[in-house]
């Protein structure tokens, strides 16, 4: 009998980025982080996800951290993994596109300040909006892994995402994730998706998903059996719910298969005893809910990530029109289909929730429009893969011609503007990314900061004058 050829999956860890973002609202600090990251070095993960995605604005606004020290003490501490990072693409980490040249720079500080792997996405899918960081990323000697956002509808067929994953090669991406941020893909549809990405590119392919609709562990084991390279997991006390499978289940499920991951459930057994205190916290404060942990169909139901729920429910709540979460949920599809059916993915998510929000509670569909709705029916965040709702794109937008180029080629470099605007705060070159991503909160950060630093100067003082008294 032939031996079967081992090819053993990595494993990209979660629970410093995303696994902490989707069930504890991003609130873990670097002083947590710090103690654990020499154990989980010797683990052998094919990469550690901790930067990027909410965890910059979560240091700002909520933890008063500076995110660039962050990361430069986990790449200190990291001495044999490499550091991955989620980017939006031409919206950075923030909501809206950037120019150019404050893309570029900010690709080149996170390289350069330790980031190995970058992880680049669009909320639409338009690769346009990938071509800046990608380039960016190649010129720096990172790894540029392209995501795709996964979603469900007429346009998303197998044709559509081999096409795509082609382009994504050509494009000169280093790898291909499939970005499925609601937990709406399935076991065998997994598997199905693989085999054909498989059959359209060379490049190493890695899952992504959500347990937040309760598949998640077994689409893993459809697509690793098609051929998918490298998945994502997060350490089992922060892992389920909205969160990511749990490492050690999967490592335990490959054990003794030609997918072994080989890597050690002793050691792993030790990093989950590290992070168990910091779940029972989390459930004691309140922090981390208990419904955030329980299996939500509704998910595939309407197509809603996770996140997403939890927003429309507190918006509805802020209305005092809770008893609407239902007909809400229905006209999120519809909201969706009107605005080309994109995938459902910060900030595209947010636009569309928020829209089926005021189509209910106002009475009239399109009476109460956001800026942002405007914005994508604009084509300011690029070409959804269907065409708009012509009528409502009309209601909307009015006489207004939308634009059909890439949305950044609209926009005039910004950096000297905003290194103008920050200089009496900016203490390192970073300051200036902070500042361009989140003006207002960076500015309250900096302002901490310089108080902090008063503080402990003063402090010093006063110690010096009291051991050397004039």
């Amino acid at each position: 009998m032939a031996e079967i050829e081992k090819k053993p999956v990595k494993i990209v860890e979660t629970v410093l980025r995303d696994a902490h973002q989707s069930l504890l609202a991003t609130r873990m600090t670097t002083e947590q982080m710090l103690p654990i990251v020499d154990k989980m070095d010797r683990v052998g993960y094919h990469a550690v996800e901790c930067w990027g995605g909410a965890t910059f604005d979560a240091c700002l606004r909520f933890l008063k951290e500076d995110p660039w020290d962050r990361l430069r003490k986990l790449r200190d501490g990291f001495k044999n993994t490499k550091l991955q990072m989620l980017f939006r693409g031409q919206n950075i980490l923030g909501y809206n596109h950037y120019a150019d040249d404050v893309v570029e720079y900010f690709v080149q500080k996170s390289i350069s300040n330790g980031i190995d792997i970058i992880r680049i996405f669009d909320c639409l899918n338009d690769l346009r909006n990938l071509q800046t960081a990608v380039k960016a990323c190649n010129k720096e000697k990172g790894h540029a892994q392209v995501a795709l956002s996964y979603t469900l509808g007429d346009a998303y067929t197998l044709d559509y995402w081999k096409e795509i994953a082609k382009r994504i090669e050509d494009m000169g991406a280093d790898s291909i994730c499939i970005k499925d941020m609601a937990g709406l893909l399935t076991p065998y549809a997994a598997q199905e998706l693989v085999t054909a990405l498989k059959e359209s590119t060379h490049l190493p392919i890695d899952l992504h998903t959500h347990y937040t609709s309760g598949v998640a562990s077994m689409t893993y084991l459809k697509a690793v059996e098609a051929g998918c390279d490298i998945i994502d997991t997060a350490m089992s006390p922060l892992a389920l719910g909205t969160s990511q499978p749990a490492t050690e289940v999967m490592v335990e499920t490959f054990r003794g298969t030609p997918y072994d991951t080989g890597l050690d459930q002793q050691l792993l057994a030790d990093i989950c005893e590290y992070f168990t205190p910091i779940r029972e916290q989390a459930l004691k404060s309140g922090l981390l809910n208990p419904k955030v942990l329980g299996v939500n169909i509704k998910t595939l139901q309407y197509q809603v990530p996770g996140g997403m729920l939890s927003n429309l429910l507190s918006q509805l709540k802020e209305a005092k029109q809770e008893s609407k979460f239902t007909e809400v949920l229905e006209e999120v599809p519809r909201v969706r289909k009107d605005f080309g059916e994109p995938p459902l993915v910060t900030p595209s998510s947010q636009i569309v929730g928020t829209q089926a929000v005021l189509n209910v509670i106002s009475g009239e569909r399109y009476k109460m429009v956001t800026k942002e709705s405007k914005k994508i029916l604009m084509g300011e965040f690029g070409q959804t893969v269907k065409p708009f709702n012509p009528e409502v794109q009309k209601k909307v937008i009015g006489d207004e011609t939308p634009i059909t180029c890439r949305p950044a080629d609209l926009i005039p470099p910004q950096l000297p503007q905003f290194e103008k605007e920050c200089a009496q705060w900016k203490q390192q070159d970073e300051d200036v990314l902070s500042y361009a991503l989140f003006p207002a909160v960076a500015k309250e950060f900096f302002q901490y900061r310089e108080a902090q630093q008063t503080k402990v100067d003063s402090a010093a003082a006063d110690t010096a004058n009291k051991a050397y008294p004039v």
